[in-house]
């Protein structure tokens, strides 16, 4: 512990973001960086607790208090070797993680948790900085081959840990470049893709192979479209039988629809489809359109994270007007006595997206889409009020509360449900449990002893580090089974 007295004499000071006339003109990362003295600073806070709560609410396992000490002392290559033990792509989280473990930071309990999330960033940004994250290759190979289908953050944890462990690892991938969700989901404004090839740089420069814009066993599980046709495919079977194991990781983005009257109509969405164009868009690929939001009366159907990226996007492409509606209840703006401390606290998120510019509406269900010649030009919605009901929550609607909200661009932002590669799963004789994932015995094994399953494809769409740890803790499992 550097600073005995941190917590006490240093208050909790975030980056910020740039300023907003600035950034919603282009798609450049938003957020800003503190200088090195002042994130110093900011490491002093951690109190080193006796049990740290932070170490337990996070997926990957980071033992914070010891690295922000190194912060503290300016030992950024200390910190960057204790972090880099426990988590292989800090570069990600430390940019697109919630953070769920400063939500357990025990100067939580006051609203300043220690800027866990910040601080981990400036550490690898530190790391590349000096010279620090250079290609590491294992020493030994240990002969045994393993395929990974699926490049998303759970395939790449995965490939990482294998490949330290010596394994002869190639990662298989639907679409023409590798990163999954990282890719194609999250707007560049949050994390540009340049670290994403950065880090795949070295994988590659480790042992690591990539086999893009490659299908296995046929069927569509990634963010691809119509413009991709020139996919090769592989038979899964052929996979099975030239690899000692096969581990899926290729996620579960089926997104959820709204299927309400008037849902034919043209201007209807899914955010995911709206996120990915514009991703591809900015990054060059030919034939790709994006669904514009230009002087547009745009509609986000969704309180998450994917409809706060819908905001931010629909602002940069210029709409005259964004909204965003939610069917639950406004969440308070302090942690309730439902979700106490060390718990993730379920409070009202206002992200930089809806800080550019967005009207907010809670407890508001629709009923139907309407439009003129095919296009939608508004939805009828309602006011709910939320009762609880023989111990779950039951939706009412409440009397005489109908109204209308004017759109031209409706985004269906409503979250994922289940796997979607329906052929894969048929070829390599494998079961879905209830939700629709890759159903797993034990812990990764799936029906099948050679094909196993890990992140959202076999436990339902989630965070990009709980991807990250669950690709980890598979790699873990194979190298034990396996060697």
């Amino acid at each position: 512990m550097g600073d005995p007295r941190g917590f006490l004499t240093v208050r909790r000071k975030s980056a910020g973001y740039r300023p907003v006339e600035e950034r919603i003109n282009d798609y450049s990362e938003v957020e800003a960086r503190l200088p090195d003295d002042e994130r110093r600073l900011q490491a002093s806070r951690c109190m080193d607790c006796g049990v740290p709560f932070c170490h337990w609410a996070c997926p990957a396992a980071n033992v914070m208090p010891e690295w922000q000490d190194k912060v503290y002392h300016g030992d950024w290559a200390g910190a960057w070797a204790v972090l880099q033990s426990t988590n292989p792509f800090p570069e990600f989280t430390g940019r697109v993680c919630p953070a769920l473990c400063e939500a357990s930071c025990v100067l939580g309990l006051n609203d300043e948790p220690v800027t866990i999330r910040q601080n981990e960033l400036a550490v690898i940004e530190k790391a590349y900085e000096r010279g620090l994250v250079a290609p590491r290759p294992p020493r030994r190979r240990n002969g045994k081959r393993v395929a990974i289908v699926g490049a998303g953050p759970a395939g790449l944890s995965a490939a990482y840990f294998l490949n330290q462990a010596g394994f002869l690892v190639t990662v298989y991938e639907a679409d023409q470049k590798a990163g999954g969700y990282l890719r194609y989901g999250i707007p560049d404004f949050k994390l540009d893709k340049s670290f994403i090839d950065r880090r795949l740089a070295i994988l590659a420069e480790e042992g690591v192979t990539f086999k893009t814009g490659t299908r296995i066993g046929g069927g569509s599980y990634a963010f691809g479209t119509a413009e991709d046709a020139g996919r090769e495919t592989l038979r899964a079977k052929d996979l099975e039988k030239e690899y000692d194991l096969v581990l899926l990781t290729i996620g579960a983005r089926e997104a959820r629809d709204l299927k309400a009257p008037g849902r034919e109509n043209k201007g209807i969405v899914q955010a995911l489809d709206y996120l990915s164009r514009q991703n591809r868009a900015l990054a060059g690929e030919r034939g790709v359109e994006p669904v514009t939001a230009w002087q547009k009366k745009v509609l986000v159907i969704g309180g998450g994270d994917t409809g706060s990226d819908c905001v931010g996007t629909a602002n940069r492409q210029g709409a005259s007007s964004v909204t965003q509606i939610e069917v639950l209840p406004k969440p308070p703006e302090h942690r309730p006595d439902s979700t106490p401390w060390p718990l993730w606290p379920t409070v009202l998120k206002t992200s930089s997206s809806h800080d550019e510019g967005c009207e907010r509406l809670w407890s508001v269900n629709t009923k139907a889409f309407a439009g003129r010649a095919g296009q939608v030009t508004h939805i009828e919605a309602c006011t709910v009020d939320w009762q609880m009901e023989n111990g779950r929550w039951v939706m009412r609607e409440v009397p005489d509360s109908g109204f209308t909200i004017e759109c031209d661009l409706v985004l269906l932002a409503m979250g994922f449900t289940h796997v979607v590669q329906e052929g894969l799963v048929a070829d390599l004789g494998l079961e879905l449990d209830e939700r629709g994932n890759i159903r797993t015995r034990g812990s990764f094994h799936t029906s099948n002893p050679k094909v196993w399953a890990a992140g959202d494809s076999r436990s339902g769409a989630s965070l990009v580090v709980r991807a990250i740890a669950d690709g980890k803790a598979a790699a873990e499992a194979i190298r034990a089974a396996l060697t």
